[in-house]
């Protein structure tokens, strides 16, 4: 195979869609999870206190809107890989 020949433009965008696929399945799993056990823990922390609620359901929100921004930051970065990649430029110029 030669390596000059090769069509590393569309390479890219291929690598760029698949690297971007699972990235927004980890970004929303992995956040999904946290958030079950953060409610889960919370729960419990209810069950065992309930004279405490008011302090937990105040940790519970923070955590709960932390673990969101995760996910959100996670597809805006997954987002400006697929419409506005800053490397797509450079690629498709040494692609030439």
């Amino acid at each position: 195979m030669d390596w000059v020949s090769f069509p590393w433009d569309k390479a890219f965008v291929v690598l760029t869609v698949v690297v971007s696929g699972v990235g927004i399945v980890i970004g929303i799993i992995v956040p999904a999870i946290g958030q079950a056990v953060v409610a889960t823990k919370a729960m419990n922390a209810l069950a065992r206190q309930p004279e405490a609620k008011d302090a937990i359901n105040q940790a519970l929100i923070i955590s709960l809107a932390l673990l969101e921004s995760l996910a959100i930051y996670i597809l805006a970065v997954i987002l400006i890989l697929l419409f506005a990649n800053p490397l797509q430029k450079y690629i498709v110029t040494l692609a030439k």
